[in-house]
């Protein structure tokens, strides 16, 4: 008997290529490696460029920038990307080809990014955070309302919809939840000690030098670097930080920011590891704090860059539902005996145990609370030094998958113990019960 034979329609693959101004972004690496080697060997480059004549000099210039400008376009031409019923496939390279296969069920976060020149060519930037990756793969560039709706598409197939649907399901709706004002930042920076502590820095150590020294270049070549690294701290956070905005929406929480670059990030749901609240000892009396987020698979975040506790509180309900940050008194310290072991910071630590969080405290000067979900620990140690076994005070260490240890210091032995058989009960319940990390519900 004859047997029939299925045939199952499939959808064409259709590959296409980035903006027509991305040439001219690719077209820097021949000049990138010509300044390389000059800057490599200034001696060399100067003995070469006194032997050539202006004629000379000018014809190889021209020859330089065709051979950017034949670079950029043939770097363009030979770059593609499709989104096939399964994957986003990126095959670029001149010389040697490279295909990027990026499942799109592990596509984790897609942050659109528009440096300054960019947005004025109105070009946009795609970043794809992918599980088991530690680079980011991305697409430079793309129109803006092109990438606005390639992020939505993939986030859709990533959330389990029909790839003939995913095109049409658009961006999610966002609701606004934070604004931090501009004048906010600006006292935050003015009240950090890193700000003040790099300003001191770039006052004395130059005029020092110059007393001890009296060489103009070794003052100089301190002095750039403070004066940078004090630019750095305070000019450069607050137009990394302006205008930051965090949004809630079904496919995360979303974050916008940045003054001159803009920047586009989404914060994925059920892949944030642990919460960080960073307090400054001169933010205290304002109440506010910094929230930092380590993600699975990923680079360390700010959600919050400042905020009063009790905003970033509410924001950090949503990015993890159902659970409380213990309040400052709940905190227990170690016991008094564990002075020995670490005189005077012994009484910044802390620890809070709850039904959702394992959270620990440490610093005087600068607090740091870590609240680490139940369901997201990975392993629980119990370490104790010679010291520490004469104190009988023990650290109990609680790893997430985000390889980020939260460590709660100076316990009571007998204490640590409890908490090692307990926080490993916890935390198997805790997954048991956890909620999936899907995109989209």
């Amino acid at each position: 008997m004859g047997g029939e034979k299925t045939v199952r329609d499939e959808r064409p693959v259709i590959e296409r290529r980035l903006h027509p101004v991305t040439p001219f972004r690719r077209a820097w690496a021949p000049v990138a490696v010509l300044t390389g080697w000059a800057v490599h060997d200034p001696d060399q480059a100067q003995r070469q460029l006194t032997r050539l004549t202006t004629t000379t000099l000018l014809a190889g210039l021209a020859v330089l920038l065709c051979a950017a400008a034949l670079y950029g376009f043939l770097s363009w031409w030979f770059t593609h990307f499709a989104v096939t019923d399964t994957e986003l496939r990126i095959r670029t390279g001149l010389v040697f080809r490279r295909t990027a296969h990026i499942r799109l069920e592990r596509i984790q976060a897609i942050d659109i990014t528009r440096p300054l020149l960019a947005r004025i060519a109105g070009v946009a930037k795609l970043k794809l955070d992918v599980i088991g990756t530690d680079e980011k793969d991305e697409l430079a560039f793309l129109g803006e309302e092109e990438a606005r709706a390639l992020r939505a598409e993939l986030l859709a197939r990533a959330a389990g919809f029909a790839p003939e649907s995913a095109h049409e399901v658009g961006e999610a709706p966002a609701r606004e939840l934070v604004r931090v004002p501009a004048r906010v930042i600006v006292v935050s920076l003015l009240l950090s000690g890193a700000t003040w502590g790099t300003l001191l820095a770039a006052a004395v150590v130059p005029p020092l030098l110059w007393t001890v020294t009296h060489n103009p270049w070794t003052v100089l070549g301190t002095a750039v670097p403070l004066i940078g690294g004090a630019v750095t701290s305070s000019v450069g956070r607050f137009v990394a930080s302006y205008d930051w905005t965090v949004s809630e929406s079904p496919d995360g929480l979303r974050i916008d920011r940045g003054l001159l670059d803009r920047s586009h990030e989404t914060v994925p749901p059920g892949r944030v590891q642990t919460v960080r609240f960073v307090e400054p000892l001169l933010w205290r009396r304002r109440d506010w704090v910094r929230v930092e987020l380590d993600v699975a698979g990923s680079s360390d975040s700010v959600l919050l860059p400042v905020a009063p506790r009790e905003v970033a509180e509410s924001v950090v309900a949503r990015v993890l539902p159902g659970t409380a940050v213990p309040p400052q008194t709940s905190l227990t310290r170690p016991p008094r005996r564990a002075r020995w072991c670490l005189p005077v910071w012994w009484r910044g630590h802390g620890i809070a145990v709850t039904d959702t969080v394992f959270a620990t405290r440490h610093g005087l000067l600068c607090r740091h609370l870590a609240l680490v979900p139940h369901a997201k620990v990975q392993s629980v140690r119990l370490t104790q030094g010679p010291w520490e076994r004469a104190r009988r005070v023990a650290d109990v260490h609680v790893d997430t998958g985000a390889n980020r240890t939260v460590t709660a210091r100076l316990r009571d032995a007998e204490e640590a113990a409890e908490l090692l058989r307990a926080q490993a009960e916890r935390s198997r319940t805790g997954r048991r019960t956890a909620r999936p990390d899907r995109w989209m519900t």
